[in-house]
């Protein structure tokens, strides 16, 4: 079911983006008349969901009275789960973060455990930011696997044994729960937070594995089941000697993924275990990571360039923890992408570094839950409720 037009929800969604502060402002916006403005604003007032003061400058009579978003008794998590760590951030209505925590946590220790470590984390940042319980209205959660979006629950996921076909969402009670993959959850971040004029991007995340989150439109495009962007498991040529732990062979993240170039480090007497040794190494200098990585971003720029020729994105975001060696990365990713793709495509392409680093997948899953709790259809069922 969808809204109809100037119902609370559309009002909700006109004060949110500070398109209207005023009554007067969603009159002229939508074309209702002043009286069903007075009631869809009265019945957002009602419900919590907006607040009224009197706050703007006179143009000669009675101040104009301003609209804003009740945020007070409204909070929303984004919790981000990797493989070794979780990061939560607690935000208000109005996406503002509230407090924030990161702790060690390994996710193959399972879904009870770890979510139990979630729950204590989470009403400890509650009363830091002085809300009860009750007062979180939804939580995001970006995971390393690939998820059902529509159940929330992990299909499959390589690095998270135990968690397959786990029902996340049952976990939390009196709120509304949603998972996703880290990947996309980090695009939708990286988008609101640093590109929000851009209507189609990519987000690359370099690290163990590889993904893609794509933006087009301006929204988020999971497919028809939550698995579009999976591109670590794109063949790549020449590599048929690279097993993956998919359980094919010369996968993109088998012969490029942090996991992939430490190897290769050791093979060649160089001890690494993960890409943060990778990290360390190039940032201290040792010539054969240094080339290492950027032969990776030269392999990870073939299939990117495919990528562009076929989805012809504005920006193209590169995250992870590879990410962290940016520019010898993108260096790779660049000389490949700019050579094998159609010069229109490239005409206006960026590709650069995450702008919000490591805290794009706890904000992006925070606004992920922000952005279904104001929905014009779930407000307007708050309303009539």
């Amino acid at each position: 079911m969808t809204s109809a037009p100037g119902s609370p929800g559309d009002v909700l969604t006109l004060i949110s983006a500070g398109s209207a502060t005023t009554r007067s402002d969603l009159a002229k916006i939508t074309g209702l008349a002043r009286s069903t403005i007075s009631q869809r604003v009265d019945a957002l007032i009602e419900s919590g969901l907006v607040e009224e003061t009197e706050s703007g400058e006179s143009t000669g009579g009675r101040p104009p009275r301003q609209l804003r978003l009740h945020t007070e008794d409204h909070a929303f998590a984004g919790i981000d789960l990797g493989a070794t760590h979780c990061r939560i951030a607690l935000m208000d209505m109005s996406s503002d973060v509230l407090a924030e925590c990161e702790d060690p946590l390994l996710i193959a220790e399972g879904p009870e455990t770890v979510l139990a470590h979630v729950d204590r984390r989470l009403d400890e940042l509650l009363e830091r930011a002085g809300r009860p319980r009750a007062a979180l209205r939804a939580v995001g959660m970006g995971v390393p696997g690939p998820v059902e979006f529509a159940t929330g629950r992990p299909n499959n996921p390589p690095i998270m044994p135990g968690w397959n076909d786990y029902p996340i969402p049952e976990h939390f009670e009196g709120c509304a729960v949603f998972v996703d993959n880290d990947v996309n959850v980090m695009a939708l971040g990286e988008h609101r937070n640093a590109y929000p004029g851009t209507r189609h991007l990519l987000f690359v995340k370099i690290g163990t594995g590889i993904g893609c989150g794509i933006v087009a439109e301006g929204t988020l495009h999971r497919g028809a089941q939550g698995s579009a962007g999976d591109i670590g498991h794109i063949r790549v040529s020449g590599h048929e000697d690279a097993g993956c732990r998919c359980g094919n062979s010369a996968c993109l993240e088998a012969v490029a993924g942090g996991a992939a170039v430490a190897r290769r480090l050791t093979e060649l007497g160089i001890p690494a275990e993960s890409g943060a040794d990778v990290v360390a190494l190039v940032q201290g200098g040792n010539t054969q990571a240094l080339r290492l990585v950027r032969e990776a971003g030269r392999l990870i720029g073939e299939v990117l360039a495919s990528l562009v020729n076929f989805f012809n994105p504005e920006v193209i975001v590169i995250g992870g923890a590879l990410s962290r060696v940016h520019e010898h990365l993108l260096a790779g990713i660049k000389e490949t992408v700019y050579r094998r793709s159609l010069p229109l495509a490239t005409h206006h392409l960026s590709i650069v570094p995450s702008r919000t680093g490591i805290n794009a997948a706890a904000l992006g899953a925070g606004i992920l839950a922000i952005e279904h709790y104001l929905s014009p259809d779930n407000i307007n069922r708050i309303v009539n409720a």
